[in-house]
């Protein structure tokens, strides 16, 4: 029988820690533990408990690359005190850095951790078409959307460029409204096909989804929406019709990742804890997260994903809680045994 030498030409490490970074495939001793171990791949998602907010609240912006890199900001804590707090996920837990400017709740928040949008929102006495963006270090005031607006969804990989659909104003209860931001002005584009608010998006402003949401007289939705950068076209159902969900931001329409959320009971709404991974196809159910959230904030990416606050379940006290998603193929250590 050839050795690991004999196949690999080299011989396995022998190290008295794991290693800080290891790659997919490398194999090592740790003599501390008396283990053979090795770095591979997860073949299924799971959600991991991280580090709690610094300000429990709901109804905020998300934005992150991954469940390491990720910014929370704006919100609500209940029962009226609007947020203007902006904070930083580093993997480890959550730094408060400077606020933004209006505070609000019910906005469209969206891009990276450096470089993000939060646009629209409700301020305790109007729907606003207020924008914010974020450069890193601060939040500045920019143009106006066309349309006052609460409970809308967004699409952004940066503060450059972005997209946000549907939402809500009295007394036009469900708008089907579609705006693209270019980096200095929004510009009305197609509407959606289904007029809704509490929805949830994903994307990019060429390239985005929209899905559930509440569209009267229907109800809670489980349609969703792909966006090739002219118009919006129905696509494959989400399985849990629901409103008030988390996501990931994605990268275009082809990848998502929906989470939590209320789905509509004839006794009333139920809060959920399931997860609904996009394919570019359909959707499909993956892991529950640990604790049903309504309206939590959402960051990153399918495979690497972030889910803030929010309430468990509504109405009751908003939490602080942050769940890490880590999906399918992200790496994960195992350790070799006789069996």
């Amino acid at each position: 029988m050839a050795t690991y030498k004999e196949i690999f030409g080299t011989n396995i490490e022998v190290l008295a820690s794991d290693p800080a970074n290891p790659v997919q495939g490398q194999v090592w001793y740790n003599s501390t533990s008396n283990v053979v171990k090795g770095q591979g791949a997860s073949t299924v998602g799971a959600w991991s408990t991280g580090s709690p907010l610094n300000t429990a609240r709901r109804n905020m912006g998300g934005a992150g690359s991954s469940n390491s890199s990720a910014l929370a900001f704006f919100g609500l804590t209940p029962p009226s005190t609007l947020q203007t707090v902006t904070e930083s996920y580093n993997g480890t837990s959550w730094t408060e850095l400077n606020d933004g400017n209006t505070a609000r709740q019910g906005g469209a928040g969206r891009g990276i951790q450096d470089s993000a949008i939060y646009a629209g929102g409700y301020d305790n006495t109007v729907e606003v078409n207020l924008t914010e963006t974020w450069n890193g270090t601060c939040w500045t005031a920019v143009a106006n959307l066309n349309t006052n607006k609460y409970q809308l969804a967004g699409a952004a990989q940066n503060n450059t460029a972005a997209l946000t659909f549907g939402g809500y104003y009295p007394p036009i209860t469900y708008l089907a409204i579609t705006e693209s931001w270019n980096g200095t002005s929004w510009t009305e584009v197609n509407d959606l096909n289904t007029a809704r608010y509490v929805l949830g998006g994903s994307g990019s402003s060429t390239s985005a989804l929209a899905f559930g949401g509440d569209g009267a007289p229907a109800g809670y939705e489980a349609n969703t929406e792909s966006w090739n950068g002219t118009c919006w076209t129905e696509v494959n159902d989400i399985n849990t019709a629901r409103i008030g969900m988390g996501s990931a931001n994605g990268i275009d329409n082809t990848s998502a990742l929906m989470f939590a959320g209320e789905e509509q009971l004839p006794t009333g709404g139920n809060v959920i804890a399931i997860t609904e991974e996009w394919n570019g196809t359909c959707w499909t159910e993956v892991a529950d997260m640990s604790t049903a959230q309504y309206s939590p904030g959402g960051g990153g990416i399918t495979t690497s994903a972030l889910a803030f606050g929010g309430n468990s379940p509504d109405p009751s006290p908003v939490t602080a809680l942050t769940e890490e998603w880590n999906g399918a193929g992200s790496p994960i250590t195992v350790t070799f045994t006789d069996s």
